[in-house]
């Protein structure tokens, strides 16, 4: 997906922008990139990520960069910061966007004989899009809500200018922006986490829409938040960092709510709850203490040469590493009853290789309780690491099977109670081979997190969203 990190104060800024940008490194794998402003010029650096820390690739640059204010990204797409010299003058810009008609505004781009020199995967890279949008206008803050008025999508972002530094979060709040406070600097990032060890407190969170300007004496205003707010559920379920807070609400806590809902539904015995690392392990915790029996670490996850959610690109592949990562507890498993949360079951491909592994380990029963609805519909608002196109999905193979299509009655697919559901659900328990599989409910899931069901995108489980 990706994410952010912009600060801004009134002595030297390097060490808060690397660390803060480093705290995000969780949302993406690709590439990261720093743009720091001093006095003379804008500085940048850009490196792959794919295989290796942020801060092991970028600790060597860091003697180079000086000055008060800077951005970086975490980014799953495009290299970024961009670095533009227009009208509006030299800026630098970071997104974190999907931009669903980024083909049909490359062309009218073409057609008034504009052109683009960053590239991404050999398309047109997005934040370079984005900052062609915003030189279409006559000042910053109509270019960006140029930006929001253009895109078919997603997109929040920070610009460094001379200035100050530009923070606006999407137009429906699909990603979270949250601003922070200490003396004599501020920052913005898109997680909270990032705050804490550097010093800053929470000062707000971004509403949809809202654009701020930020110097190292305060921020104004530029543009009020929207009403309306999809933002996506499944940053509590699964991306979020367990420490972080959306719209005032923290990830870790959801997860054990989570949790406690998938206890309250279920009705089998077991020896003990397990969770699948790093994030099914709150939602375990949840159960757990809802259910009052034991949670025990069945598996454990081998970090030292996997240190990030790095995948290669070849399927085969990327299996063999999810595989290597997750390391069973053979004492813990053999003749037992075990209930494992994990966030979502996106393809099943791992479920299997896992749950084959349980069996040939002694394990007597295995229940699997993913902690969101099942997965039918492909995201459409963000770009994520984890595959959600529609034919991997493990929901959609499933009613192909069933249907001879993956595309009929989705509704009654998607809603619980229904023939089709339970079929689905049987489907997909038999793929995977588990001895039961029992998914959360999407108004349990929408009550873990608290709020209203209109303010959270649910797309990708019932296919509602506001466009």
């Amino acid at each position: 997906m990706g994410g952010f990190f912009g600060t801004i104060s009134k002595s030297d800024c390097v060490s808060n922008l690397f660390y803060g940008t480093d705290y995000n490194s969780h949302l993406g794998t690709k590439r990261g990139g720093m743009a720091v402003l001093n006095d003379k010029e804008f500085k940048r650096t850009i490196h792959n990520i794919e295989n290796s820390y942020f801060r092991t690739k970028f600790e060597p640059d860091l003697h180079k960069f000086h000055g008060n204010s800077g951005i970086g990204v975490i980014s799953d797409t495009e290299s970024q910061p961009i670095r533009i010299n227009s009208h509006l003058g030299e800026f630098a810009v970071v997104t974190i966007s999907k931009i669903n008609n980024i083909e049909k505004l490359t062309n009218r781009a073409l057609k008034q004989y504009r052109h683009f020199s960053e590239t991404s995967d050999g398309g047109t890279n997005p934040s370079e899009l984005i900052a062609m949008l915003i030189d279409e206008e006559s000042s910053f803050e109509k270019g960006i809500q140029n930006v929001f008025n253009n895109i078919e999508g997603s997109c929040s972002l920070l610009l460094l200018t001379k200035k100050g530094m530009y923070t606006a979060r999407d137009k429906l709040g699909r990603t979270p922006i949250v601003m922070g406070k200490k003396d004599g600097a501020f920052a913005v990032s898109s997680e909270s986490s990032a705050f804490s060890n550097l010093g800053f407190e929470i000062e707000k969170h971004l509403g949809p829409g809202e654009i701020v300007l930020i110097t190292a004496d305060g921020y104004e205003q530029k543009r009020p938040p929207n009403d309306k707010m999809q933002i996506c559920a499944f940053l509590w379920v699964y991306y979020g960092y367990p420490s972080s807070e959306y719209e005032n609400i923290n990830v870790e806590e959801c997860r054990y709510r989570c949790g406690a809902a998938l206890a309250r539904n279920d009705d089998i015995e077991v020896d003990f709850v397990s969770g699948i690392p790093d994030s099914g392990i709150a939602h375990a915790i949840g159960y757990s203490n809802h259910k009052q029996i034991p949670y025990k670490r069945a598996y454990v996850k081998y970090t030292p040469t996997w240190p990030r959610s790095f995948m290669p690109q070849n399927q085969e592949i990327r299996d063999l590493v999810a595989k290597m990562k997750l390391i069973p507890v053979r004492s813990l498993i053999k003749g037992k009853k075990i209930a494992f949360c994990d966030d979502s079951i996106v393809r099943g491909t791992q479920f299997k290789d896992n749950v084959e592994i349980l069996f040939e380990y002694g394990a007597r029963e295995i229940h699997v309780r993913p902690a969101c609805p099942t997965l039918i519909y492909p995201c459409e608002f963000l770009n994520f690491s984890r595959s959600r196109s529609t034919l991997d999905l493990a929901g959609r193979k499933a009613i192909n099977e069933l249907e001879g299509k993956d595309d009929r009655h989705l509704d009654e697919y998607a809603r619980p109670g229904t023939d089709r559901y339970y079929a689905m659900i049987e489907k997909i328990r038999e793929k995977i081979g588990v001895t039961s599989l029992k998914y959360q409910k999407l108004d349990d899931l929408v009550e873990a997190i608290g709020l209203p069901k209109e303010k959270v995108c649910t797309h990708c489980w019932d296919g509602s969203s506001y466009f």
